[in-house]
């Protein structure tokens, strides 16, 4: 049904106009109890074989929502209606940004991508604690994706982002630094060595000054040549961290069906969807294998199918988050590839 008459319809509509219409669809249906409950029966996949310990943290599935999607924790609790093992909200910002200007936001049917340029558009750090402050998440996994103000100097970066750390703390279950969204200018410098370093040590500082420490985790961009997935694992072991995220969306253009002159007359902005599906998994076959021992890999990125998820998983991830798959295969997706892992 989704594919067949819902998706071509949502289609016809401006990709973000229809991505703010979905939220106040899904509020309100799973606002009503019966029609929650069904929904749980429908899009749920349980199975023990399932279950999976990353991080230091239960999930009853490996399968989560990517950061971007729910930005502001608008839905959080009510995705794990739709099945899902976990959630990441975000990238929130210490002060709300509007984002770069409209239109942001393209489908590339033909080859099952999104161009995106949304530019941490968010309300902001105090309006996700006060909407986290109400959420009931039960077996939910909850995760913050962070990052810094446009407007904000890369060499004051760090109190951006330790902002977010501390006013979130008491709320999520792990944090994921940001720092490979190609949206905001000048972000994907601190991925460079010396200044990623300095971020994580910092955060890392604040974070074993806590009672008890929530992992620590980094997403990072799949346009990285070998030389500096090296220099990122090194300081994931300098950092201590407990996990990496791969991959944040492309740059790259190489291999589309849509022709060149609809994506030029795109622009910039980054890339998800089926034409990162190789060069995510060629990324995390490379980390799994050079990655210092206990740190633990998410895999994000080009996965459009329950095979998919499996072959990221087989290269050496410990849990999945989906986007781009999720617009393009509905809200089943979820319960599809949980299904497809148990055979």
């Amino acid at each position: 049904m989704y594919k067949i008459i819902i998706r071509p319809l949502f289609f016809l509509i401006d990709p973000e106009r229809v991505h703010h219409l979905t939220f106040w669809g899904l509020k309100g249906l799973l606002a009503v109890l019966p029609i929650a409950w069904l929904w749980r029966q429908s899009l749920q996949y349980r199975h023990k074989s399932l279950e999976t310990e990353a991080f230091g943290l239960r999930f009853r599935n490996p399968v989560g929502l990517a950061a971007g999607f729910d930005k502001d924790a608008k839905l959080t609790a009510q995705w794990r209606h739709l099945g899902f093992g976990f959630v990441e909200v975000g990238t929130v910002t210490p002060r709300p940004q509007v984002g770069n200007p409209k239109k942001r936001l393209f489908r590339l049917p033909k080859d099952k991508a999104i161009i995106n340029r949304m530019g941490f558009n968010n309300a902001g750090v105090e309006a996700m604690v006060k909407r986290l402050e109400k959420v009931k998440k039960g077996d939910l996994v909850i995760g913050a994706n962070i990052g810094k103000n446009k407007d904000t100097p890369n060499d004051q970066a760090v109190e951006d982002y330790e902002i977010c750390f501390e006013k979130l703390f008491p709320y999520v279950d792990y944090f994921v630094v940001n720092v490979s969204s190609p949206n905001t200018p000048g972000l994907r410098e601190l991925q460079e060595k010396e200044p990623l370093t300095r971020l994580l040590l910092r955060l890392q500082q604040l974070n074993q000054g806590k009672d008890q420490p929530k992992p620590l985790l980094l997403k990072v961009a799949p346009d990285l040549t070998e030389s500096q997935f090296d220099d990122i694992l090194e300081v994931c072991r300098d950092a201590q961290l407990s996990g990496l995220i791969l991959t944040n969306t492309t740059i790259s253009r190489t291999g589309l069906i849509t022709p060149e002159a609809t994506v030029n007359a795109i622009g910039a902005g980054g890339l998800s969807g089926a034409p990162l599906t190789d060069r995510a998994q060629e990324a995390m076959a490379y980390v799994a294998k050079n990655k210092p021992e206990g740190l633990a890999l998410v895999g994000v990125g080009g996965i459009m199918t329950p095979q998919d998820a499996a072959d990221r998983l087989d290269a050496g991830a410990d849990l999945v988050q989906i986007y781009t798959g999720f617009v393009y295969q509905g809200p089943g997706f979820v319960r599809r590839i949980c299904k497809y892992l148990c055979k």
